[in-house]
């Protein structure tokens, strides 16, 4: 070796951080079920929350990362141009500085102390694993790092941001508030409508099955109190939904109006400059920077710019000036409120919990062992002025817009407790439907500030349910069960953007020669979706069709109907499709449905907006795979004799291809069973694949 080169490798192994090592935290106990499953034993709940970190980094750092890098604006230097996108709208929306402003004032006490705990395992399993480092300057991260993932995901999750989408992509439309997600499930039934006398709880959330809101199962137990099982998301450092000794919940996501748009006037002469109750204020101008990585290790940086008004955010678009405000951003209290439900022992403390109105939107159902039911449509909805119509673009020149941080109340929010029919539920249908008539909460004219869907939009789901359950005088477990993993449409199709959807079902064949067949098929299916259903592919690509239609020219909208072109154009793409990929119009869902991760290729029953949910996308091969719906599932029943659980998860506890339990849930999924699972500490632990301890990097 020539000298200098000798001497350049000897510098760089000199210059090289040597990667720390660490020391076992023994207090902190991590035992491993045999489905891989982390249940999280420590005296205090800090050390549990680091334990947590550990274990959701060992499973799927990758996402975790991801997350921490788009709070940080970085996620360009990953992900190129996609990331980028997401860079800018969290420095558009300024979420890092209201995280960073709000952090030391609204984030205190034990709740500080655990998400700081939760930080310093993430930052642990860095430091011992630098292989697995995606980006050299991510770490080490802050509590308040987490805390701008959650304002991103309720932004996401509540539909707010699409309404900043719109405003950037030069879409202002007269109805704004027109996004459905896909939604989710929950039931609570009480035990005076029970054969067994015992409460049921099902927490049923349709998310995507990968990637970011995935579900990650976990049990949290410490001797200050804590002991959950249920759901959370990679970098979650609370259980977002489940059950605890004592009671358990559910989310949903739910339609209210969580933010607002504005168009400017704009001063005719002098740039910038805009009215405002009858004087000219000027924008301020912000330049945002973030690196977005091209080629390899290669990066280069671009540079946006945003305004701002009193309204907020504020954007040039070729139809002049939009301003967007939103109600996530008034609040950073979303984790400390969950983190208090997580250890509430009775209705009463998690009451106590949801008056800290911190977690911006989602409907929760919730059950206990004392037989109360319950059903909020919560939100952090702002009190606004009821002269102007809120589902539009308002004017932004006038102070009689602009809503302060002053909220809709919790007791004026709708909500049902302990109805007479002994049952309450959602599937993300109107919040005015989540009981029997007589115990349903009434509509009023706050509604028109409020923004939910109004009496009368139910959905294929909850028409379903409504079905279901009026079949039963009482039900059993096994009935229970039956109602969450139907897979049958009702018998008046409808969804809210689409409220005539019968008609796509009852299409005179005759009218249209060259579809008639297909007409004739989906007249006489049977509305089942389950494995072995030889007519639900053709209805599935023919809503896939129609829905993408629909969206294209902006005519899916809140209480809006097909067009007979609509149903023409799904039926007729949908046919040459199936001719074009199967060479006929029958086939088995299960063979046109696959459930796919890694080596495992199964069928998987399940459609759109059926109780038992699916939605897949189009593989190479022309097979469909699923990617969203039913996902993480938890049914519970409260008793005499404590808490049951059952649960599932899509695929299994570990997002690492390879790893043990990559794959370990798919059959259970696929074929609609579940696993046992225990909140006892001893029952656990007797039956522990692996316990060990989390490191502390020195």
């Amino acid at each position: 070796m020539r000298p200098f080169l000798f001497f350049l490798v000897c510098l760089l192994f000199a210059c090289s951080p040597t990667p720390p090592q660490g020391e076992a935290l023994t207090n902190i106990k991590i035992a491993r079920d045999k489905w891989g499953v982390p249940h999280i034993f420590a005296p205090t709940d800090a050390e549990v929350a680091y334990g947590l970190a550990w274990a959701e980094c060992e499973d799927d750092f990758l996402t975790i990362q991801e997350q921490m890098a788009a709070g940080q604006g970085k996620l360009g230097e990953i992900k190129g141009q996609d990331g980028l996108i997401i860079d800018f709208a969290v420095k558009f929306m300024g979420l890092a500085e209201i995280a960073t402003e709000r952090y030391d004032k609204e984030v205190t006490g034990g709740f500080k102390t655990y998400l700081e705990s939760f930080a310093d395992g993430i930052n642990a399993y860095a430091a011992l694993h630098p292989d697995e480092v995606i980006l050299d300057d991510l770490f080490p991260i802050r509590g308040h790092d987490g805390v701008v993932g959650s304002l991103l995901g309720n932004l996401e999750v509540s539909g707010a941001s699409k309404d900043l989408q719109k405003i950037m992509n030069g879409k202002i439309a007269k109805e704004l508030k027109s996004n459905f997600p896909k939604g989710s499930n929950a039931i609570a039934i009480s035990n005076r409508k029970t054969t067994d006398g015992k409460t049921y709880l099902a927490i049923n959330s349709h998310q995507p099955l990968e990637g970011w809101y995935s579900w990650y199962e976990a049990h949290l137990i410490s001797e200050e109190g804590l002991n959950i099982l249920g759901g959370t998301f990679p970098g979650g450092a609370v259980i977002f939904h489940g059950v605890n000794e004592h009671l358990g919940w559910a989310h949903t996501v739910n339609h209210a109006d969580f933010s607002d748009t504005y168009k400017l006037t704009m001063h005719p002469d002098k740039e910038l400059q805009y009215e405002f109750d009858g004087e000219w204020l000027t924008l301020e101008e912000k330049t945002h920077w973030s690196w977005m990585k091209v080629a390899g290790p290669m990066k280069i940086p671009i540079r946006q710019t945003s305004y701002e008004s009193v309204y907020g955010p504020t954007f040039e678009t070729d139809d002049g000036f939009y301003a967007w405000r939103f109600s996530v951003g008034e609040s950073i209290r979303a984790g400390e409120q969950t983190y208090k439900m997580n250890k509430a022992t009775n209705f009463e403390e998690f009451h106590d919990a949801l008056e800290i109105q911190g977690i911006a939107c989602l409907n929760i159902v919730y059950a206990d062992k004392e037989d109360n039911i319950y059903f909020l449509s919560n939100g952090r909805i702002p009190v606004r002025n009821p002269k102007y119509d809120w589902s539009t673009v308002l004017p932004g020149n006038t102070s009689a817009t602009l809503w302060d941080e002053n909220l809709v109340p919790l007791d004026s929010l709708p909500q049902v407790l302990n109805p007479d029919c002994g049952w309450v539920f959602n599937t993300n249908n109107t919040p005015y439907s989540a009981s029997d008539r007589k115990g349903n909460f009434v509509e009023t004219a706050l509604n028109k500030t409020m923004g939910y869907q109004g009496v009368g939009l139910e959905n294929n789901r909850s028409s379903r349910f409504l079905e279901l359950i009026n079949q039963y005088d009482s039900l059993s477990y096994d009935d229970f069960k039956r109602i969450k993993y139907d897979r049958q449409y009702p018998s008046k199709m409808m969804i809210p953007s689409a409220t005539n959807l019968e008609m796509l079902m009852n299409l005179e064949a005759s009218k249209y020669p060259d579809i008639a067949d297909a007409i004739e098929q989906l007249n006489t299916w049977d509305r089942k979706t389950y494995l072995g259903n030889t007519k639900a592919p053709l209805f599935l690509l023919t809503w896939k069709y129609i829905d993408a239609r629909r969206k294209e020219m902006d005519s899916a909208v809140r209480g809006g109907t097909l067009t007979l072109e609509d149903c023409v154009h799904g039926i007729t793409k949908a046919k040459a499709e199936l001719l074009e990929k199967f060479g006929q119009l029958e086939v088995e869902i299960g063979e046109f449905q696959r459930h796919i991760r890694g080596d495992v290729n199964i069928p998987l029953g399940g459609g759109p907006d059926v109780l038992a949910a699916m939605y897949s996308l189009e593989q190479d091969d022309g097979t469909y795979k699923g990617f969203a719906g039913d996902s993480y599932i938890e049914l519970v029943r409260f008793g005499p004799d404590g808490v049951e659980i059952e649960s599932v998860n899509a695929y299994g506890s570990s997002a690492n291809e390879g790893a043990e339990h990559f794959t370990t849930q798919m059959e259970l999924f696929a074929g609609q069973k579940l696993k046992k699972m225990t909140l006892d500490k001893e029952e656990v632990l007797r039956t522990a694949v692996r316990v060990y301890s989390p490191m502390k990097a020195l």
